[in-house]
């Protein structure tokens, strides 16, 4: 898919297109190491609209189940150190939005291009966790402000999703997981509408209890 992943990304306009080869890309990928997403939905996600999509981080198959899952064209935000992975690195700062958590001029510059991005129509994408926890007994770490605070500032849905099997299927232990079914559930939403910056605590506190309390249900 390479030389049509290239042609794509010479735009940003024709992003769509790349998303679109990007869901078969992440979708070939889940199928043939043998997984397969089962998804339940407590609220339908409507075309066209833009969304906060926000979930548990514990897996390198995280990337490709939201690709799968979600329809809405929406872009990452993620941190500047996978783009050294190569040739996933050559698209991934062309077509994501990059942040250095450590510098603060880097994280204010998040907010300018994911406003770019929602005036183009598309959502945006972030684990909130801010990665993967190095002890794997965490079932989910605590939140970082930046969706949330997105979200507020842009008046978008945030939209809660839980992935219950990523770590058991696909964890960062070398010889551990197996095949099998990847359970995803897509929560009622949060609105942003009125919300305040004030709110932002409570808000992040709210979603990650949704997720928490699921991962339990799944764990039991």
């Amino acid at each position: 898919m390479f030389p049509f992943l290239f042609i794509s990304i010479l735009s940003e306009r024709w992003y769509p297109y790349f998303f679109v080869m990007a869901r078969i890309w992440a979708k070939f990928i889940l199928l043939g190491m043998g997984f397969f997403p089962k998804v339940e939905t407590e609220q339908e996600i409507v075309e066209g609209k833009s969304y906060m999509f926000v979930s548990n981080h514990t897996s390198m198959t995280d990337i490709m189940l939201m690709l799968s899952v979600v329809k809405n064209p929406f872009v990452f935000v993620g941190k500047k150190e996978l783009a050294n992975i190569p040739l996933f690195g050559f698209f991934y700062k062309r077509t994501c939005i990059l942040v250095d958590r450590k510098s603060s001029k880097s994280r204010m510059a998040v907010f300018e291009r994911a406003q770019k991005r929602l005036n183009q129509g598309l959502s945006i994408c972030i684990f909130p966790e801010g990665g993967v926890p190095d002890d794997e007994s965490v079932l989910l770490d605590e939140f970082k402000d930046g969706a949330f605070r997105l979200a507020i500032d842009h008046h978008i849905p945030i939209v809660p999703l839980t992935f219950a099997d990523n770590k058991k299927r696909f964890s960062y232990t070398f010889f551990s997981g197996s095949p099998g079914e990847m359970r995803v559930k897509i929560h009622h939403f949060f609105d942003t509408k009125d919300a305040t910056t004030e709110y932002k605590k409570t808000l992040k506190a709210s979603v990650r209890e949704v997720i928490l309390k699921q991962l339990e249900a799944f764990h039991k």
